[in-house]
């Protein structure tokens, strides 16, 4: 069975350094979720008889995917895709305490606050330049980190839900929850577990 992801040490800089964010992120979401048919086909087991070629004759059409023992379908869920949620969750919600914080290691702050007196000292005469008013100012690390978390929560709502489309339809039952409900008890679960496993 696949392995969950594990938490990386968390910390400002891994937050502030949105390449190593985003490289964790896309790293645990093709391990788990972009490659959940295979992990979900791992979970099958093997016929108990020998190959019979007749199987591969064209009698009809063939189901589009097998449903999954709901035994292993269940220990998937709960040991290896809601335990990676919960780490990305983990990570995703760190971080943005981090962007909300303030940032008194802000290696660009006292240029942005230079740029930012050169501009309001600037004297401006739109009629010989229109585009002289312009002003860009600089943005700062929390500002920078705060929109991408808000892009990469985004994709994680598009993935998880995705994923958890095909885990219902592989594992037969169409009666769960919405992922959101479904991660929610696992979490609640995990918590009365009494041997502090999760």
């Amino acid at each position: 069975m696949t392995q969950p992801t594990s938490l990386p040490p968390l910390n400002p800089q891994f937050c502030f350094s949105t390449t190593a964010l985003r490289d964790f992120l896309r790293l645990s979401r093709s391990a788990i979720d972009d490659t959940i048919t295979q992990n979900l086909n791992a979970l099958e087991t093997p016929a108990r008889s020998g190959f019979d070629p007749t199987s591969t004759s064209r009698v009809g059409p063939r189901p589009l995917s097998h449903q999954i023992d709901a035994a292993a379908c269940n220990a998937f869920k709960e040991q290896v895709l809601f335990p990676s949620w919960q780490v990305r969750s983990d990570v995703l919600s760190y971080c943005s305490l981090v962007a909300t914080s303030p940032d008194p290691d802000d290696p660009e702050r006292a240029l942005r606050e230079a740029e930012n007196e050169r501009n309001r000292e600037k004297v401006v005469d739109e009629r010989l330049d229109p585009y002289s008013a312009r002003f860009f100012p600089r943005e700062a690390r929390t500002e920078h980190l705060a929109n991408v978390l808000r892009l990469e929560m985004g994709v994680e709502n598009i993935v998880r839900s995705r994923t958890w489309d095909i885990v219902r339809q592989r594992c037969g039952d169409s009666t769960f929850p919405e992922w959101q409900q479904a991660l929610a008890d696992w979490r609640r679960s995990s918590r009365k577990a009494p041997d502090g496993s999760r």
